[in-house]
This record gives C-alpha cells, sequence and structure tokens, in this order.
C-alpha cells in the first residue's frame, strides 16, 4: 500500500544520510499515517490520512 495521505497527498521525501565521515546512504522521510473511519459523503470509509490532517481538522472522523 502507498505510504500517501488520502486528504493532502503528502508522500515520502527522498534524502540522504551523511555521517560525519561524510559517508552517504540513501534514506526517505516518511509521513506520519493513521488509519481512521471517516464520514466521506455520507458513507463510512477507513482511509489512511497524515496526523498534520487530523490535527488540522480536515477529517470528520467516525466512533464505531
Amino acid at each position: 500500500m502507498a505510504k500517501i495521505c488520502e486528504i493532502c497527498g503528502k508522500k515520502p521525501v527522498i534524502g540522504r544520510n551523511v555521517s560525519h565521515a561524510h559517508n552517504v546512504t540513501p534514506r526517505r522521510w516518511n509521513p506520519n499515517l493513521q488509519s481512521v473511519r471517516a464520514s466521506i459523503n455520507g458513507q463510512t470509509k477507513t482511509i489512511r490520512v497524515c496526523t498534520s490532517c487530523l490535527k488540522a481538522g480536515k477529517v470528520k472522523k467516525v466512533t464505531r
């Protein structure tokens, strides 16, 4: 499953680790995604949302 927020489209960023000895290795920074039951167009669906969207209130959560 892709690590992409279904609300804002945030996805992993690719970069490099650089050690003190300047050894360079590839790495990626993944977004903090959470599986949330949300109300979308009147239906309850489980979506993957980043925590910044949850905190901003862009998602209407549904309780069981």
